[in-house]
């Protein structure tokens, strides 16, 4: 018995069929696993987009709070560089009140003729006067040099400030569509 040419067409094309039905189902299996793996990355994505645009928030309140503080800073440097101005003209005041000893000091050498106990005491005066007045020279100078570094810090703290507003300017535009 002879073979049908047609039966071996016929195996081929079923063959043919299951073995593209096998191929449809695979693909079709790799896209639902496609399409769902799209799914989670995309809900991953969106969760960190808002817990970025919080930290955005959030880092934007705390510029403005950094700001707000140097501006506070600002103004007590300069209320501090005041007062410190004010100090140093007492202390340059009380240093021309020193330099009135010296008359003091002659008038005393005439009375030590008559009171011989009391020049003894007088000139411990004069010694510890004389050191007072330097000691004090000192200070007005320590003093003068506060005042000029008190000066320096307010001036740099300004300039923080202002950098510190130039950060923050970016986070403050995107302020106006944060949630």
């Amino acid at each position: 018995m002879r073979e049908d040419p047609r039966r071996a067409i016929v195996q081929v094309i079923a063959r043919l069929g299951r073995e593209t039905q096998l191929h449809l189902d695979e693909r079709y299996r790799h896209f639902r696993i496609t399409d769902a793996i799209i799914i989670v990355t995309s809900v991953l994505l969106v969760i960190l987009a808002v817990f970025n645009v919080y930290y955005v928030r959030v880092l934007y309140e705390d510029l403005n709070g950094i700001v707000a503080n140097m501006d506070d800073m600002h103004d007590h440097l300069r209320t501090v560089d005041e007062d410190m101005g004010a100090i140093t003209e007492r202390m340059h005041a009380f240093d021309e009140h020193i330099g009135h000893m010296e008359p003091i000091h002659a008038n005393m050498a005439a009375l030590t003729k008559v009171m011989p106990r009391i020049r003894t005491n007088m000139d411990s005066v004069t010694r510890d006067m004389a050191g007072i007045e330097q000691s004090m020279g000192l200070i007005g100078e320590g003093v003068g040099i506060i005042d000029q570094r008190v000066y320096l810090m307010t001036g740099g703290v300004a300039t923080m400030r202002q950098n510190v507003r130039q950060i923050a300017h970016p986070f403050g535009r995107m302020g106006s569509f944060l949630p």
